[in-house]
């Protein structure tokens, strides 16, 4: 039963990364979407090549010159790419990457399968892969690797601490330092907005959420150690799944002894999510359920580690504390 519950764990966390499995349109706020487009490369470029870097899982290489060609493996690192100006270098991502517009204009190079000659044939000079897939494309990463292409696997970050760590790592290994500093730097201010507007939250009317990640039967949610956690810190929110860790799968009857003020759910289905959850037998008596507090976010903006986590904050904020936001 544990390996089963190991394995499911595991195929959810990495469906969340490489698929976007929201039904709504991304409520992105306009501001960052705009300083994505907008950022341009204004770093040093080839005066910091060669490059000697170590990956993920200890591989050390050395990037000769700045990467002209790169291939990208997952959508968080598409977007990091494309947060930083490097629309025109990248060459080649995967069917899942569906953000920015122009990422879905690339050519595609497989989804939970690499298309490794595909891969081959657009000739990269640096391949970005992730440590949550590693194991899934270990074989395909070894043939690339073997025709002489770099493959920098990039940290699995479950927080935003470590979001800002591999933006600035992307920024090193592709020659746009500065710009990654400047979208670390932005996202850092826009937080700090975030909490000082929070701040006013005394005590008594600080809520509690909880996060449906995955429905009934093999109901999903999220401990420490993952981005929800922290954006609800952010947003001065208690997360009453705060004692586990990590993604963790939880009993329906332990989420009504745990009555949640809101809850909020990210992932999407042919059924409106928000309506399974308000009309699940057993939880008519609570709290979220008697409020209509109910909501459903777009799982891509909270869980992928990248600048739209700040848009993620900002709408885990306005359903929680709406009274904040009133325009």
């Amino acid at each position: 039963m544990k390996k089963n519950l190991a394995f499911t764990l595991l195929v959810m966390v990495m469906m969340g990364l490489l698929i976007s499995c929201s039904a709504g349109d991304s409520t992105a706020d306009e501001g960052t979407e705009n300083a994505d487009e907008d950022a341009t490369q204004t770093d040093a470029g080839d005066s910091d090549f060669p490059l000697t870097v170590t990956d993920a899982l200890d591989n050390e290489m050395t990037i000769e010159a700045k990467p002209e060609r790169i291939v990208s493996l997952i959508p968080s690192n598409t977007e990091i790419a494309f947060a930083l100006g490097l629309e025109d270098e990248i060459v080649g991502v995967t069917d899942n990457d569906d953000y920015p517009q122009e990422a879905q204009e690339k050519e595609k190079v497989g989804g939970m399968e690499l298309n490794v000659e595909k891969i081959i044939s657009l000739k990269p000079d640096l391949v970005l892969a992730h440590a949550s897939a590693e194991q899934n494309f270990k074989e395909a990463l070894k043939q690339i690797r073997d025709a002489d292409i770099n493959v920098f696997v990039v940290q699995g970050a479950q927080q935003i601490d470590e979001t800002y760590d591999t933006i600035n790592q992307i920024g090193e290994i592709t020659g746009t330092q500065e710009t990654a500093e400047d979208i670390v730097s932005n996202m850092q201010e826009e937080f700090a907005s975030l909490i000082d507007k929070t701040d006013s939250i005394s005590d008594d009317e600080r809520k509690s959420v909880f996060f449906e990640v995955a429905p009934a039967p093999d109901m999903f949610t999220a401990g420490e150690n993952t981005f929800f956690n922290d954006l609800l810190r952010v947003v001065n929110a208690d997360n009453v799944s705060k004692d586990q860790d990590g993604w963790t799968q939880i009993d329906p009857e332990a989420v009504v002894e745990l009555d949640p003020d809101v809850i909020i759910t990210t992932y999407g289905t042919d059924n409106d999510p928000v309506e399974q959850v308000t009309n699940r037998d057993g939880w008519e008596d609570m709290t979220a359920i008697k409020n209509d507090q109910v909501y459903q976010i777009d799982s891509d903006i909270v869980s992928r580690p990248g600048p739209r986590l700040v848009d993620g904050a900002k709408e885990i904020a306005k359903v929680v504390y709406p009274e904040l936001f009133k325009e």
